[in-house]
C-alpha cells in the first residue's frame, strides 16, 4: 500500500477515536494532575500535565507524523527554539545563524545564550563557501530559515546538510520550517537533524493561539528536548494544543489559498508604482517588497491589518524594521527601513489587490 498524500495525512494525523465514547474529535483533557491508583503508578505517562497530557500527546503525534520525526510541543515558537538550542548546545559551543533571520531568534542567542558561553556567527547561507568557512572545530549547530524572515531568501537545505556532514565537527542542521510548513517542505527528509515551528503561524492558522514545536529526527535528541521541556516547563495548555491540532486539519487547503493569493499579490506589486524588490518564494502567503514610504503605506490599508505575526486566515501587513525585527537593529542582521512584509490570508485576491492599490494611491497623493 502506498503512503497517503500529505493532504490526507494532515486531516488524520494524531487522531484516534476517543476510547470512552468514540468521539472523532480528541477530548480536551483540561487537568493539571491525574489520580494515581498507587504511589508512583499511573496510566501511561500521565501523572502531571507539565510532564505529559493526552491532548498534547495527540498534537505531538500529529506533528511527528507530518514532519517524519519525534515531536515535542511548547508554549511558543521561542520556547521551542530555546529548548532545542539548550538541548543541543553547551557552553563554549559555536552556532551558525543566517544573516537574515527572525528577530526573536537573534535576540535569544545574542542577548541570552551568549551570557552562558555560546558563540555565534551570522552568515549568508545562500553562499555555501561562506557556510563552510564559518564551520569551526567548536561548531555544533547550523540554524537555517528557509524562506528567511523577513527577506524571503531560500536556502538549499540539502547543500547545507552536505556541508555540515563534510566538516570535521559535523554540526547538526536545524531548520525553522514555520514559513514553508510540511505541506511544502519536510527538512528531515532532506537530512536535517531537527525542525522547529512556531505553531502560532500556519499550523494553527487562525491567529487565536500561541505555540511552538520541535521535531527531532533521532531518539537521542528527542529525549534531550523532552528533558528540557519537562525541566523548564514552557508547555502549552490542553486547549492551546486542541486549537493547533484543529488547525492542522485544514492546513493543506489553507496553504493552497495562501499560495494563490501570494502569487496574485506579488504579480500585482511587480508593476505597482513606487514598489521595488518584490519577493515571493513561489508558495504560501508571505510577500515582501520595498517602498520609500513604508510607514505611510502600512497605515493606509483596510483589508490588510497592521499587526505582527503571520500565517492566519486574515491578511496582515507590517514594517519589520519597526516591528518584528527591532532586536536586530545595529547588527549585521539589520532590516531595511523601507521593507514591507505581507502575510496574505485567504480572502479574495481581488480585494487584497484593491486594498494595496488604494493604499499606494493615497501614499502617492499625500
Amino acid at each position: 500500500m502506498t503512503e497517503e498524500r500529505i493532504e490526507t495525512r494532515v486531516v488524520h494525523a494524531g487522531l484516534d477515536p476517543d476510547p470512552s465514547y468514540g468521539s472523532i474529535t480528541p477530548p480536551i483533557h483540561q487537568t493539571s494532575t491525574f489520580v494515581q491508583p498507587a504511589p508512583g503508578e499511573f496510566s501511561e505517562e500521565y501523572d502531571y500535565s507539565r510532564s505529559a497530557n493526552p491532548t498534547r500527546a495527540a498534537l505531538e503525534r500529529a506533528l511527528g507524523e507530518l514532519e517524519g520525526g519525534r515531536a515535542s510541543a511548547f508554549a511558543s515558537g521561542m520556547a521551542a527554539t530555546h529548548a532545542l538550542l539548550t538541548a543541543a548546545l553547551s557552553a563554549g559551543d559555536h552556532l551558525v545563524l543566517p544573516h537574515d533571520l527572525y528577530g526573536g531568534t537573534f535576540r535569544l542567542v545574542d542577548k541570552v545564550l551568549t551570557r552562558f558561553g555560546l558563540a555565534y556567527e551570522l552568515v549568508d547561507q545562500r553562499d555555501l563557501e561562506a557556510v563552510r568557512a564559518a564551520i569551526g572545530p567548536e561548531t555544533r549547530l547550523i540554524w537555517v530559515e528557509t524562506p528567511t524572515n523577513p527577506l524571503l531568501n531560500e536556502i538549499e537545505i540539502e547543500a547545507v546538510v552536505a556541508a555540515a556532514a563534510a566538516a570535521p565537527s559535523k554540526p547538526a542542521v536545524v531548520v525553522d520550517n514555520t514559513f514553508a510548513t510540511p505541506i511544502v517542505q519536510r527538512p528531515l527528509e532532506l537530512g536535517a537533524t531537527a525542525v522547529v515551528h512556531s505553531t502560532t503561524k500556519y499550523l494553527g492558522g487562525h491567529s487565536d493561539v500561541i505555540g511552538g514545536a520541535v521535531i527531532a529526527a533521532d531518539e537521542d535528541l528527542h529525549l534531550r528536548v523532552r528533558f528540557v521541556q519537562n525541566s523548564v516547563g514552557a508547555v502549552p495548555g490542553p486547549f492551546d494544543c486542541f486549537l493547533v491540532h484543529r488547525g492542522l486539519r485544514t492546513l493543506a487547503v489553507r496553504v493552497a489559498a495562501h499560495t494563490a493569493n501570494g502569487r496574485a499579490v506579488s504579480d500585482y506589486l511587480a508593476g505597482a508604482p513606487g514598489v521595488n524588490d518584490v519577493r515571493w518564494p513561489g508558495f504560501g502567503g508571505m510577500v515582501c517588497f520595498r517602498h520609500p514610504d513604508a510607514v505611510g503605506l502600512v497605515s493606509r490599508t483596510r483589508v490588510f491589518s497592521l499587526a505582527e505575526s503571520l500565517g492566519g486566515v486574515e491578511s496582515l501587513i507590517e514594517v519589520p524594521q519597526a516591528m518584528t525585527h527591532q532586536s536586530v537593529e545595529g547588527t549585521a542582521a539589520a532590516v531595511p527601513p523601507d521593507l514591507v512584509r505581507l502575510s496574505c490570508g485567504i480572502e479574495a485576491s481581488s480585494d487584497l489587490i484593491a486594498d494595496l492599490q488604494q493604499a499606494l494611491a493615497r501614499v502617492l497623493s499625500a
